[in-house]
Order: C-alpha cells, then sequence, then structure tokens
C-alpha cells in the first residue's frame, strides 16, 4: 500500500494562557472568558466527569454539547486517549450540528445591525469549531486505539456536518481559522483511515472529495492531498477507475487509468512549485520521472526537468538526467551533446556514468565509433578495484565502438585488428558478466558478421536456453545464422518455433523473415502470402496505438507499414508483376515519400524493364538523400562497369567505397572482380571473385545487426 503522511502532529490547539512545551493546558478561554484548568483536572482525575462538566458550563457560560466538547479536547490533550472517547461519546453531536447550522448560514445585514450580527456570527463560528473539533478529536483518539473503520466513519461525519453548514462550500475569508483548520485536517485525514482500515476504493473516493469539492484549503494542504492521491494512485496496485460523470465537465480531459491521473496530479504540483504556491518538493519530481518513465515518455518528462527553475538541480545533473530522457526517446544527437557538456574538463570529466552512456550512443553510430572508444576508455580508467561491473561494461561498449569503427576503416589491415580488439574486449566482458543476456547475443552478432557461423550459432543457442526462448531476437539470430549456412528450412522451422513462444503482436520481425525465407526457397506465392499477413498484422497494431500518439519512443521487435510495402515491391519486381509492384511502391511512398529505399526499388523496377538511364537516375537520387546508401552504390557502379572501358575508372571507385562502407557485400565483390577483369588484372579479378564466391556461401537473408 501506498505510504502516507501522519497527521498527529497537526491537533487543534488548546485556547490556553501559559503552556511548556510539552503542551500542558494551564487555562482555557471561551466567550471571552477564561479560567484555570487546575479544578477541571482535578475532577477529572477523581473520576467525576459530570463535575468537571459542570465547572466548565457555568465558569465559561457554555452549553452541554460545547462543554463536553472542551472537557472532552482537554483530556486528548493530556494523553488520556480512552477518557476523551468516553467524553466525546456523551455528545450529540448530529443535534448539536443541526441547531448550530442555520446560525452559520444566515446571511449578514448589510446595513443596520451589522456589528451585533458579526459577533453573533463569531460566536455560533466558535460554537461550531467546539463541536467540529470534537468529532475530529473523537476520530483522531479511535485512530489511536486501532479503530480505524470507526474513524473512519466518525471523519465522514465531520465532512457531512461542513456540507450541510455550508451548502455553497467554505466562503473565502469569512471563516474563522480554527475552524478552517479542523475542516482542514479532517479532509486530509480521511483517505489516510480509509487506507490504514484496508478500504480502498473508499479511500479513493475520499480523496476525489477532497479534490474536487470546496473545503477552502490552503495550498500546502491541497498540495499535500494531491501527493497522497498521486503515490496512492503510482504504488497501490488497486485500479481506481475514472472518476464519476457528475463530476467530469464537458470537454474537460478525463484519465483512463492510475497512471494517467497520477501523472496529471504530478504536474499540477510541478507547476505549483514553479508558481511559487508551495515549497520545492524534490520527491514530487521523482515520482513524477518514475510515473513518465513508467509509460515510456521520456521525452514529455524531458520538458519537465527542463523546466524546472534553475537552481534546483546542480547543471551538470540536470544535463545528464536530460541525456537519459532523450536517449530514451531516440534523440541520440541531443542526449550526446549533452554529454559532452557535462564532460568537459571543466565540469565532470571522469563521471563513469556519463562516459558509460555516451559510449553506447556512440556504439549505435559507425562515425562516432572512434569517440565511443574514448569514452569508454575513459569511464574503464576511472572505476575503481571494487567496479568490476561497470569495467564489464565498459569493455562491452568498448568491443561494440571497436566493431564499428572497423566498419568505417579504409584499410584492409586497420579494419582486421579493430575487429580483432572488438571480440577481445566483448570476450574479456563475457569473463566480468558471465550472465549478461545482451553481452551473450552482442558476441553472436559480431561473430555472425565476420562469419565465424559455428561460434556465432553457439552464442544463438546459448541465449535461447539462458532466456527460455521468451526474447525474440534470440530466435532471430537463430534463423539468421542458420539461413547463412543455407539451411532454410531449419530456419523456417526455427521462426515457427518462435512464433508459438511470442505474442501476435511481436511476430512482426519472425513474418519478415518467413516471408525472406520463403522468397530464397524460391516459393514466391507462399512468400506473398506471409507479406500478407504481416501487413494485416502491422495495420491493426497501428489501429491499436490510434492516432493521438505523443513524440514516438524508441520501439523494439516492430515492423513499420513501409517496410512491407517496400518489401512487397521488391518481391512483385523480383516476378515481374509491374502492376502489383508499382501499386506496392506507391504505398511505400506514401509513407515516406523521400526514401533512398524507395528509390532504390524503383530503379531496380526500371532496370528490369530496361530502361536504363530511369535506374540510374533513381539510384543517384537515393545518394543524394543518403550518400553512404550501399545498395544504390554497388548498383550504380554495376550499370557503369557496362558502360564501356572510359566508365570502368568510376564504376570502380564507387564498387571501392561501397566495399568500405560494407566489406561484407558479395555483389560488390562480384562487380569489382569483372572491372579487373575487363582491365586485365586477372590476379585481383580472381581475389575478388572468390570473396564473392565465399561471402555467398555465408550470406544471411538480412544483416545480421537487424538483430541488435
Amino acid at each position: 500500500m501506498a505510504s502516507s503522511v501522519d497527521e498527529d502532529d497537526r491537533e487543534p490547539a488548546m485556547e490556553s494562557g501559559e503552556a511548556d512545551e510539552e503542551i500542558v493546558v494551564r487555562e482555557v478561554c471561551a466567550n471571552g472568558i477564561s479560567i484555570k484548568t487546575t479544578e477541571v483536572e482535578a475532577k477529572l482525575d477523581e473520576g467525576n466527569i459530570q463535575e468537571a462538566e459542570s465547572s466548565l458550563r457555568e465558569g465559561l457560560s457554555l452549553n452541554f454539547e460545547e462543554a463536553r466538547a472542551l472537557l472532552g479536547k482537554l483530556e486528548y490533550q493530556r494523553g488520556n486517549v480512552e477518557g476523551a472517547l468516553r467524553v466525546f461519546d456523551g455528545i450529540d453531536l448530529q443535534a448539536a450540528i443541526q441547531r448550530l447550522q442555520p446560525c452559520i448560514a444566515e446571511k449578514t445585514p448589510p446595513k443596520k445591525g451589522r456589528l451585533r450580527s458579526e459577533s453573533q456570527h463569531a460566536v455560533s463560528q466558535h460554537a461550531a469549531n467546539l463541536v467540529l473539533e470534537a468529532i475530529y478529536l473523537k476520530v483522531k483518539s479511535l485512530q489511536k486505539l486501532g479503530r480505524v473503520t470507526e474513524a473512519a466513519d466518525e471523519c465522514t461525519s465531520v465532512l457531512d456536518a461542513v456540507e450541510k453548514i455550508f451548502h455553497q462550500g467554505i466562503p473565502d475569508g469569512q471563516v474563522d481559522s480554527r475552524l478552517q483548520d479542523t475542516v482542514s485536517q479532517a479532509v486530509e485525514l480521511l483517505p489516510e483511515l480509509w487506507k490504514q482500515a484496508g478500504c480502498f476504493q473508499e479511500a479513493i473516493s475520499a480523496y476525489r472529495r477532497a479534490l474536487l469539492s470546496q473545503w477552502n484549503l490552503n495550498n500546502e494542504s491541497c498540495a499535500r492531498i494531491q501527493k497522497g492521491f498521486a503515490v496512492f494512485l503510482l504504488y497501490s496496485g488497486v485500479e481506481a477507475g475514472p472518476p464519476s460523470l457528475a463530476v467530469q465537465l464537458e470537454g474537460s480531459y478525463v484519465p483512463k487509468n492510475n497512471l494517467e491521473e497520477a501523472i496529471l496530479l504530478l504536474m499540477v504540483l510541478v507547476k505549483k512549485c514553479y508558481l511559487g504556491k508551495i515549497k520545492w518538493d524534490p520527491s514530487v519530481m521523482e515520482h513524477l520521472i518514475y510515473a513518465l518513465s513508467l509509460c515510456s515518455q521520456t521525452s514529455v518528462l524531458a520538458k519537465q526537468l527542463e523546466e524546472v527553475m534553475p537552481g534546483v538541480y546542480h547543471r551538470v545533473d540536470r544535463w545528464k538526467s536530460l541525456a537519459l530522457c532523450y536517449c530514451a526517446a531516440g534523440q541520440n544527437k541531443v542526449a550526446l551533446n549533452l554529454l559532452r557538456k557535462s564532460l568537459h574538463k571543466h565540469e565532470q570529466p571522469d563521471d563513469v556514468a556519463a562516459l558509460l552512456l555516451a559510449a553506447k550512443i556512440c556504439s549505435e553510430d559507425p562515425y562516432l565509433a572512434a569517440e565511443g572508444v574514448g569514452y569508454a576508455q575513459r569511464a574503464m580508467s576511472n572505476c575503481i578495484e571494487n567496479e568490476e561491473h561497470l569495467k564489464g561494461v565498459g569493455l562491452r561498449l568498448l568491443g561494440l565502438c571497436l566493431g564499428k569503427q572497423a566498419k568505417m576503416s579504409s584499410s584492409d589491415f586497420e579494419r582486421s585488428r579493430l575487429q580483432s580488439e572488438a571480440l577481445k574486449s566483448l570476450e574479456a566482458a563475457s569473463g566480468l558478466e558471465s550472465n549478461n543476456l545482451d553481452l551473450m547475443l552482442e558476441l553472436g552478432v559480431q561473430y555472425s558478421e565476420y562469419r565465424n557461423l559455428n561460434a556465432a550459432l553457439q552464442y544463438a543457442k546459448k541465449f535461447i536456453d539462458e532466456t527460455g526462448g521468451s526474447v525474440l531476437k534470440g530466435w532471430q539470430l537463430l534463423a539468421l545464422v542458420l539461413s547463412a549456412q543455407k539451411r532454410f528450412s531449419e530456419a523456417e522451422v526455427v521462426t515457427d518455433a518462435a512464433m508459438d513462444e511470442t505474442t501476435k503482436w511481436e511476430q512482426g520481425p519472425l513474418l519478415r523473415l518467413k516471408a525472406k525465407l520463403k522468397v530464397s526457397q524460391s516459393l514466391h506465392m507462399d512468400a506473398i502470402e506471409t507479406y500478407r499477413y504481416l501487413l494485416a498484422l502491422v495495420q491493426a497494431q497501428k489501429k491499436s496505438f490510434g492516432p493521438l500518439r505523443i513524440v514516438p519512443q524508441v520501439e523494439d521487435d516492430k515492423v513499420n507499414e513501409f517496410e512491407v510495402w517496400n518489401g512487397l515491391a521488391n518481391l512483385y519486381s523480383s516476378l515481374s508483376h509491374w502492376k502489383d509492384a508499382e501499386i506496392c511502391l506507391g504505398k511505400a511512398r506514401e509513407l515516406k515519400e523521400f526514401s533512398p529505399e524507395v528509390l532504390h526499388t524503383e530503379g531496380l523496377m526500371c532496370e528490369g524493364r530496361e530502361k536504363i538511364q530511369e535506374a540510374l537516375a533513381a539510384y543517384i537520387n537515393a545518394l543524394l538523400l543518403e550518400p553512404t546508401y550501399v545498395p544504390c552504390k554497388v548498383l550504380i557502379g554495376a550499370l557503369w562497369s557496362k558502360a564501356g572501358p572510359d566508365a570502368l575508372p568510376i564504376a570502380r571507385s564507387l564498387l571501392s567505397d561501397a566495399l568500405r562502407l560494407d566489406p561484407t557485400n558479395r555483389k560488390a565483390w562480384f562487380y569489382l572482380g569483372v572491372i579487373h577483369r575487363d582491365e586485365g588484372r586477372m590476379a585481383d579479378a580472381i581475389d575478388c571473385f572468390q570473396a564473392a564466391a565465399m561471402l555467398e556461401e555465408s550470406d544471411p537473408i538480412e544483416s545480421f545487426s537487424s538483430v541488435l
């Protein structure tokens, strides 16, 4: 159950004269008269409640309910909870409330007799406060005695009585401060009592009643209730349901679940802090961070952190928190720029967590890999002796960055060296973190990319065994390794087994693999049927998310609609079904108008129809959009290699650049071999053809890196 704030420290104070630190009351005041409590206390000690009551009635000109209320209050503050409860039980509080109701509710005349009416009004409020305070202290007595359900019922009667007295809500500034304090304390206490009693639906109703009714609460009291309700919604495990229709305003936003309602409450509290209405409470932001992270809305969280006033967080801490948010939201460039600021030599250059996050971001981009190597090495050098886990993380990220850096190397020797170092780092990380499943998968992918398929197969099987087959990526890697070994039927069995182990919404990548496996086995009609099923799944997912989605988050294990239409266009194009291919390509272009993938497919269709100039234009346009798009570089090089001797140097340059970006592209090696053969360099041509043949033997149906 959610934690709550104990209300014991906010007791109504006695009207008293001298008092020591233990709140020993020496005298009480009412109706402008004060008397010593010594005589009353003595009678209470003797058990003469009626005589003590008579002393108060005669000495302070009180009626029976008021005297009993004051007497119970005196007993409560002396610490005699059971005695106070006996006194309170002798009062007909509801009858007293009914008598007070017309007096309080009566409006003050505008002119004649104003002073006398105001005086009577003040006396009535004082009497009402005594009675309401008596009920409240009875509630506290019951709570201390462990009778929380009875306490909650009595507390409800306090609020019911206030609503009867003030039909239009408590008027601002026209109520005695002590009466307002009693009401505020009762409003705060009621939901806590229901929670202690285990009556969670009643607690929810009490919270909503506290926030929606006109109690004239001050900002701090209202903030405590809002925070308590938000914490309850987040951590209690009780489904609250939407507020009743009676309190829903037309056109207003109604939260659909606990998480949405908690986030709204916490955002209101943060806004109050910004406006200076309440003091800054760091725990409110901590709860908001948890809630927004839980629903993957880290971009919204970043906005909230950006709005926090300067000085609340140290600027470096704010930069690191924002970097985490933007990284989770897929905005890696923004995140990395923030981390660069935090790691500046004049800030915190040796912060291990920031260095590791920066290295992780760099490990996902070949152009940033060299920078990431530096971050990973600095992180490991700053780890202390007992931080073996962080050293393992550093080694893992170092290996990933070195692997990406190898792909950008222009030298075969340098590429081989970096690949070797990458594997060494990952193996060393595995020694420190033998149970790290992500590391296990990454090692499998690295070995796959270096065409060590036997080692990759072992890691893929080990990953599936460790996860019990519950993680999709392990099945994907196993199917790809088997496809690279030309064991297509076994790969298809693996995808079918994986589909049995996963839910319907997670089957997109598996269906895509299955379609490509069908194509590899020349089962084109089966592949088309699989693509159609995949398309239906993707469109069903799209509808289930609805049209209103906030800033998109990073989504794993999803296949987007564009990929499906483009894949179908490629398939129909390979079958020379040009009309169907054009329809599918048009659908893909509607989803992503400027895309190198669409232009690549368009070029293939033009080339298939022997429209060479149109195909070349499409490939060139794709490179203008993305200069590093390897498939179009290879196809342009292939077309230029057929354009005569003068075009061969251009073709060779394009193919060499393609191999620098993707050394395992078998088509690039083949066409480069053709050029060497045509130019008379037979030894080079043989080497290229051999590389192409070896790669063809171990070529997967899609890139191994698609698993990560």
